[in-house]
C-alpha cells in the first residue's frame, strides 16, 4: 500500500506499549481497539497460518517481514476455525492481492473476524524494542489516538498470565479426523488449541485421531482404549491449564504419549518440572534445533513464550550424561559435547534431554526413558515454516509400535535434496 497516496482511505490508528512508547499508523483490519501482549514473528511468509494459529490468543502479533498480504488468503490454509489473536502489526499491508489461490485479502479476513490491525509502523524499531525489553502489554486503537491516554490504559490492562485462554480456543465437542490411507493407530488428542496442520501430520502416519476438549478427564481419554495420547499446542501460561496437566499426569505411563509446544510444557509440569517465561519467546520459522540423539540440526517453526526449566526435572544421572554431575543453564553445553543428558525425576524416572535450541540454549525436547513418552517445544507440522521436523510424527508412530529407537531418525530422510 502506498501510504502517502491512499492514507485517506483508512482510519488513523495508534499502537501503545506499557513502557510508554507509541507508534502512529493506519487501520489495516477492523476498527476499534484491542489490548494484549505484544510479540514478534520472524517468518517471511505464511501470514494466514500465523493469524489463524490459536496459540496467539491474547497476543498482538508483529510481523517483521515488511510487506504482508500480497498473495491474499484462502480457506484451505486456515489453521483453525477463526482468528484468536488480539491484534496485528505490520509495516506495509497489501489491500489488493494477486494470486491464483486468493479468495480475498488479509485486511478483509481481519475485519470479518473483528481483529484490529495497524500498518505504517517501523516494525524493525518495534522488534528491537521487544527484544530489549521483552514481551509486554500493548494496545492498538482507532478510537483513542491520545498517546498519553492509551499508554495509561495499557498500564492498567491485565497481563496474559491472568487468564486461561485454552477454553476459548479448544473444541467443545469431540470429533474424529480419519487416517490418511490405512488406519494404523487410534490416537486421542487433547485439544488445547490444536492447529489443523498437527491433525494432518498425525493422520499422515496412519493415525485416526479422536480430538477431545482440553479438560477431558484421563478416565474418559483412556476409555477410548487409544494406541496413544497426544497433548496439543495452545495459548497462554501453562500454569493456568491445570486440568490438562492433571490428565497428563494420569495418562503418562499407561499409553504412549506425545506432546507439542504447550503439550510439552504440560507433560513437563506433570513430571514435576518448573516452567519459565522467556524474555520475548520464540516466534518464527528459522529457529535452529539440534537433535542430540543424531547430532543433526533442524530449522524449525516455533511459537511459544514459555518453556521447560530442564534442571528442575531432577538431578543428572552421571553414567548416562557423559560423567557430568552438574547442570548447565545454557544447554548448548550438551550440543557442543554431543551428549543427551539424563535426569532422574521423582514421578516418572529417567528423562533425557533430546533437543536444544542453538540460538539461546533452551530445551526443545525431552524423552521419558522408563515410560513411553516424548515431547517437543517446537512445531513439526510447520504451517508455516520448514518441514525438517516432520519426522516426529513418524517417531510417534514408531513409539506406538514399540520401537526403542523411535527418536533416532535422521532429519534428512525423505528429503528431495
Amino acid at each position: 500500500m502506498n501510504l502517502l497516496a491512499q492514507r485517506h482511505r483508512h482510519a488513523r490508528a495508534l499502537l501503545a506499549l506499557e513502557d510508554g512508547s507509541t507508534f502512529s499508523g493506519w487501520c489495516a483490519g477492523a476498527e476499534g481497539e484491542t489490548f494484549g501482549e505484544i510479540v514478534f514473528n520472524t517468518s517471511m511468509a505464511g501470514y494466514q497460518e500465523i493469524v489463524s494459529d490459536p496459540s496467539y490468543a491474547g497476543q498482538i502479533v508483529t510481523l517483521t517481514y515488511p510487506q504482508v498480504g500480497n498473495y491474499g488468503v484462502c480457506r484451505e490454509v486456515m489453521q483453525s476455525g477463526g482468528l484468536f489473536l488480539r491484534g496485528l502489526v505490520v509495516h506495509d499491508m497489501c489491500h489488493e492481492p494477486s494470486n491464483w489461490t486468493s479468495e480475498g485479502s488479509l485486511p478483509e479476513l481481519l475485519k470479518q473476524n473483528g481483529v484490529v490491525a495497524i500498518e505504517g509502523i517501523d516494525t524493525r524499531a518495534l522488534t528491537l524494542k521487544i527484544r530489549s525489553a521483552g514481551a509486554m502489554r500493548a494496545a492498538i486503537s482507532t478510537v483513542d489516538l491520545d498517546p498519553e491516554s492509551l499508554v495509561s490504559r495499557v498500564a492498567t490492562s491485565l497481563p496474559i498470565s491472568a487468564h486461561n485462554f485454552v477454553p476459548d480456543v479448544s473444541t467443545r465437542q469431540s470429533y474424529t479426523v480419519p487416517a490418511k490411507g490405512e488406519k494404523r493407530f487410534h490416537v486421542v488428542a487433547l485439544d488445547c488449541g490444536e492447529k489443523r496442520g498437527i491433525e494432518q501430520g498425525l493422520a499422515s502416519v496412519g493415525c485416526e485421531v479422536t480430538v477431545m476438549p482440553w479438560d477431558t478427564p484421563a478416565a474418559r481419554v483412556l476409555s477410548e482404549s487409544p494406541d496413544g495420547v497426544f497433548f496439543s499446542n495452545g495459548p497462554g501460561d501453562p500454569e493456568q491449564v491445570t486440568q490438562t496437566a492433571a490428565c497428563a499426569r494420569e495418562v503418562l505411563g499407561k499409553v504412549p504419549v506425545f506432546g507439542i509446544c504447550l503439550g510439552n510444557q504440560l507433560m513437563s509440569i506433570a513430571a514435576g518440572a518448573q516452567i519459565q517465561k522467556l524474555p520475548f519467546g520464540h516466534h518464527g520459522g528459522n529457529e535452529p534445533v539440534m537433535n542430540l540423539l543424531t547430532g543433526k540440526v533442524e530449522i524449525t517453526a516455533q511459537n511459544h513464550n514459555y518453556g521447560l526449566v530442564f534442571e528442575s526435572l531432577g538431578r543428572l544421572v552421571p553414567e548416562l550424561s557423559g560423567g557430568e554431575t552438574e547442570h548447565h543453564a545454557d544447554l548448548r553445553f550438551w550440543s557442543e559435547k554431543r551428549i543427551a543428558p539424563v535426569v532422574e525425576s521423582e514421578r516418572f524416572g529417567r528423562v533425557r534431554l533430546t533437543h536444544v535450541n542453538l540460538n539461546d540454549g533452551t530445551p526443545e525436547g525431552i524423552q521419558f526413558l522408563d515410560i513411553p513418552a516424548f515431547s517437543v517445544q517446537y512445531h513439526p507440522e510447520a504451517n508455516p515454516g520448514p518441514h525438517d521436523s516432520a519426522y516426529l510424527f513418524e517417531a510417534f508412530a514408531r513409539l506406538m509400535k514399540g520401537r526403542e529407537d523411535y527418536l533416532a531418525i535422521d532429519v534428512r530422510e525423505g528429503r528431495r535434496f
